[in-house]
């Protein structure tokens, strides 16, 4: 066998292996867009799974074709409500500013529960 021949068989498996790969992508994502539409009852979901069994590629094309825009506008609404939710988690979980500690300390010195040398040293702390 010559070199060519060998870099043409490579080639053609790598390029064979992506498109396997881009087709499979496709077809969960479009799999996971089913199951997370809520506007589609569930018989349509049971006739586009069939079809996705049956006749793959083809389904595929008609399913993006169909469906495309709908599929893009769920997923920013999910990036969206994801992006939500994480930086509300953010907020509840980050530590307060330098100000509210030392107001909260303050609190705690004034009503007695900790000692001036206590409130020095969480004021120290926050400070640094």
């Amino acid at each position: 066998m010559s070199f060519w021949e060998n870099f043409w068989d490579i080639f053609w498996w790598f390029f064979t292996a992506c498109v396997f790969f881009a087709y499979l992508f496709g077809l969960f994502a479009i799999i996971g867009d089913i199951f997370r539409d809520h506007g589609l009852s569930g018989w349509w979901k049971a006739v586009w799974i069939f079809f996705l069994a049956f006749l793959p590629f083809v389904t595929l094309l008609v399913y993006l074709a169909a469906r495309g825009d709908g599929m893009a506008e769920r997923s920013v609404e999910r990036a969206r409500r994801d992006q939500d939710e994480a930086d509300s988690y953010i907020r509840k979980v980050a530590t307060p500013s330098p100000t509210t500690e030392i107001a909260q300390a303050k609190a705690l010195l004034d009503a007695g529960t900790i000692s001036a040398e206590e409130f020095e040293r969480i004021k120290s702390r926050v400070l640094v």
